[in-house]
């Protein structure tokens, strides 16, 4: 890791931040994700 001197807190934290965001869009895909194919299951069901 290169060395931050002085800004190390405030990169670490830029890069946490950044992780989390990421971590939040993943969570937030996936869980819609299971709502749409829970959906369609139904959707399919009913067809029957």
């Amino acid at each position: 890791m290169p060395e931050l001197g002085k800004y190390a807190a405030e990169v670490l934290l830029a890069y946490a931040g950044s992780i989390a965001i990421l971590a939040g869009l993943l969570w937030l895909s996936l869980r819609r994700g299971a709502q749409v194919r829970e959906r369609l299951r139904r959707m399919e069901e009913e067809r029957k």
